[in-house]
């Protein structure tokens, strides 16, 4: 990540490392913990709620949603979570938003959206992203921060890049016209084998799990909809 920003330029201090802990055991959370983490990245609600119920004793460990959202979970996430990487429909933000304000707090959350035009993919088309942002106001529970997305699966690093190109100058052009309360500082992109790519291209965030936690024994199609490798 040093020699990530060195190449671009830019600030280390200003890139967080969210690491993503799906499907690791306790034991391995808890060493992730006395390393320093304090935020950890789970796809899944339900396997995120448990461990948030199983570790209350780390009063300092936080949780980061990143995988999709069936409004079905809402509550789940509003009880524990510290932020939501994934909104991507005024569906979830209302519902999200209802169980924040039953639970009386807020929620950091990233709007995601499809840079990669797959169909198969989660997130907004880049070209819904402004008037989506424009409603984002009326849930006062939701604390915007910024956008969130994940790359092409490919060898080729141009056409990983140009994704990340994609979502920078996205959120540079709506700077200009989001409604006031709206953050947009923050850019999640980047994962285990592209996160480099990610920081040269502005990524203020990258989610990143098998590069620190080590290969997985279930297939990424546990956790994603194309079944690449991910996070």
């Amino acid at each position: 990540m040093q020699a990530a920003c060195a190449r671009a330029g830019r600030d280390a201090a200003g890139v967080r490392l969210l690491p993503v802990s799906k499907t690791m055991d306790e034991a391995h959370i808890r060493l992730a913990h006395a390393a320093g983490c304090r935020l950890l990245g789970e796809n899944k609600v339900q396997e995120a709620h448990r461990k948030w119920e199983a570790m209350a004793d780390l009063t300092d460990l936080r949780w980061s949603v990143i995988g999709h959202l069936q409004t079905n979970k809402a509550k789940l996430v509003a009880r524990f979570a510290a932020e939501f990487q994934a909104l991507d429909s005024l569906r979830v933000a209302e519902t999200l938003d209802r169980r924040l304000q039953m639970e009386g707090r807020p929620l950091d959350v990233f709007v995601q959206v499809n840079t990669s035009g797959e169909a198969s993919k989660y997130g907004l088309p880049p070209e819904d992203v402004a008037a989506f942002v424009r409603e984002l106001p009326a849930y006062a529970a939701l604390r915007v921060r910024g956008l969130m997305t994940l790359a092409v699966f490919s060898a080729d690093a141009e056409r990983v890049r140009q994704c990340f190109v994609r979502l920078r100058g996205l959120r540079d052009r709506l700077r200009d016209v989001a409604p006031a309360g709206i953050g947009l500082d923050e850019l999640s992109m980047g994962m285990s084998g592209d996160y480099e790519i990610a920081i040269e291209e502005g990524a203020t965030v990258v989610r990143v799990g098998q590069a620190i936690f080590g290969a997985r024994s279930l297939p990424d199609s546990h956790f994603w909809p194309t079944g690449e490798s991910r996070a």
